[in-house]
């Protein structure tokens, strides 16, 4: 079986995999999505593995080294990456209309 090489896409996925706000985001992402209330989904219910499994699925593959070599999957991971980032910028916002920002 020929396995392929991660590259840069795969160690980006890797990376973001062990973010802890990444799996903040996929809390509040499934709270959302399923209508849930906080204490039934509270923060920090997301692994790095459980961000690994959401990432694999999300992109359709099943390894991250895959992404590189897959044109649908590194778009998908740019996706997954841009909505992430859209999230941590309304996160920020609110920490500093709510005067909790730590600047």
């Amino acid at each position: 079986m020929n396995i392929p090489k991660g590259g840069q896409q795969s160690r980006r996925a890797a990376m973001l995999c062990q973010n802890k706000r990444f799996g903040l985001y996929l809390d509040y992402r499934r709270r959302q999505a399923k209508a849930l209330a906080y204490k039934q989904l509270p923060d920090g219910t997301h692994t790095p593995e459980d961000c690994a499994d959401f990432i694999r699925q999300s992109c359709g593959v099943e390894s991250r080294a895959e992404i590189d070599h897959k044109d649908a999957a590194r778009a998908m991971l740019d996706r997954i990456i841009a909505d992430y980032s859209k999230w941590e910028r309304q996160q920020r916002m609110s920490e500093r209309v709510g005067g909790v920002c730590n600047v």
